[in-house]
Parts: C-alpha cells; sequence; structure tokens
C-alpha cells in the first residue's frame, strides 16, 4: 500500500513540472542545486586578459523588472572576489556582491572541478 502511495506520488509530481513553463522549470531546477550547493567559478575578460574572478558562487540570478514580467540586460551573485587571480580562496578575500551586463562582458561561469 505504501508503495502505491509513492508512486502516485511521484507521478503527481512529474505531471505537475510537466505543465510548468520552462523558467518555472528552470526555477526549480536552481532550487534543487542551490539546495544541494555548487562551487562556481565566475571569470571576467578584457579581451583576452582574465581581470576578475569570483569563487564559490551557489548561482547566478538574471534580473528581472519590477513591473512586469521582462529579463534586465544583467546578471548577478554572490561570491569570493579572488584579487589575486591564483585560483585560490586566500585570507582576507571575501564574499562580495556583484552584478555584470550580459551585453558587452565577456565571462566564463564554470563549476569549480
Amino acid at each position: 500500500m505504501i508503495r502505491k502511495s509513492v508512486f502516485f506520488c511521484l507521478a503527481a509530481g512529474i505531471l505537475a513540472l510537466a505543465g510548468c513553463t520552462q523558467e518555472t522549470q528552470n526555477k526549480l531546477g536552481r532550487a534543487v542545486q542551490n539546495w544541494t550547493g555548487t562551487d562556481g567559478v565566475l571569470e571576467v575578460y578584457a579581451g583576452e586578459k582574465l581581470v576578475k574572478r569570483f569563487m564559490k558562487i551557489d548561482k547566478l540570478s538574471t534580473a528581472t523588472a519590477t513591473q512586469g514580467d521582462a529579463d534586465r540586460p544583467y546578471r548577478f551573485g554572490y561570491g569570493i572576489l579572488d584579487a589575486n587571480l591564483n585560483g585560490e580562496v586566500d585570507s582576507g578575500e571575501e564574499k562580495v556582491y556583484f552584478e555584470f551586463s550580459d551585453y558587452s562582458t565577456s565571462y566564463i561561469f564554470f563549476e569549480d572541478p
């Protein structure tokens, strides 16, 4: 009997998720990812030169308009600023808020291996 209940709950959850929009599915996926944790790294480039690196980022968020459904042309998040660009979190390097333009910023976001 318990097995049937679990099956029906899982089936209902899958059907509910299938009815969601892509953005809602993405938000749910990010919520699960945030709960499980990530170790993202954001590198910002000026031409071919690395100029900023943020480490231990949980997520990048796309800004949303305060009125309406439109996305804003920038992303933001929190991460540790790698001030000396050595790829390690050193003492004195602290978690900071950052934002950058989707249109004019050359960047790479990846999970730290």
